[in-house]
């Protein structure tokens, strides 16, 4: 990774704990994954993330997408070019 992806990498995760204080997450960069992809030449990076939130409980997967896409913002379309997620509710994971 380089040090630009490492510092997104980092503002992703910090934005996402500070929202929505998980038990769990994590912050993958795949952008190495989609070179000559298209969109990989804006200077966007491809993501997945995985959170696991009390926020999310009761809400559908629609609502949690539209909770995290609204913690990143502004990060669409510049830092972030494509983002996977994974929102999961503490309720829903098997014990």
């Amino acid at each position: 990774m380089t040090d630009l992806a490492d510092l997104r990498v980092q503002t992703i995760r910090s934005r996402l704990l500070a929202d929505f204080t998980p038990s769990s997450c994590e912050v993958a960069d795949e952008s190495a994954l989609h070179v000559g992809h298209a969109g990989a030449a804006s200077g966007g990076g491809h993501y997945r993330v995985t959170l696991i939130s009390d926020v999310f409980e009761g809400k559908n997967r629609l609502l949690r997408h539209r909770l995290v896409y609204d913690c990143l913002a502004d990060m669409m379309h510049t830092d972030i070019h494509a983002l996977a997620i994974t929102a999961i509710a503490p309720s829903e994971i098997a014990n």
